[in-house]
């Protein structure tokens, strides 16, 4: 597999107040085990904060790739010759189209703790997907990756 011209690799980490909240969470099961004593009391402690670590760390976690001639989105892999137009999105626009303007059919990698995203257009006739919403930190770099990846897939081909 060849990388691409210009490699991209985003990890969209859950925000610091989701670990604090984790840590409450902990706080919370070592209280309801207070009254049968110490050793319950910090294993409902490390184990409620660890148990809610792990579930913010793999929900608030995914990535976004481009590899080779891919953009992989969370579990999404897609080759970028079935990849259209690109557009980058402000936290205002990225907004309408987690809502009113989204429609049913694109694959939504969102984070609404991320406020800007990427919309591209899905060319493949075979895919009923119409785009892709990705929520990201840094849209341009993704874009400029996407496109370079495709530039290079159409100079190999």
């Amino acid at each position: 597999m060849q990388l691409s011209a210009t490699p991209y690799e985003e990890r969209l980490t859950a925000p610091r107040t989701w670990w604090l909240i984790s840590f409450l969470v902990g706080v919370s099961f070592a209280l309801i085990l207070l009254p049968f004593g110490t050793l319950p009391l910090l294993g409902g402690l490390v184990g409620g904060t660890a148990a809610a670590a792990v579930v913010a760390s793999s929900y608030g976690s995914p990535r976004i790739r481009v590899v080779g001639d891919s953009l992989i989105a969370g579990e999404a892999k897609i080759p970028v010759s079935a990849l259209g137009a690109s557009e980058v999105m402000d936290a205002e626009e990225a907004r309408a189209w987690r809502t009113y303007k989204a429609d049913t059919r694109a694959f939504l990698l969102l984070r609404a703790y991320i406020p800007t995203a990427l919309r591209v257009e899905v060319t493949d006739p075979e895919d009923p997907t119409p785009y892709l919403y990705l929520s990201t930190r840094e849209p341009q770099k993704l874009a400029a990756a996407i496109e370079a990846a495709r530039e290079a897939n159409a100079q190999d081909a």
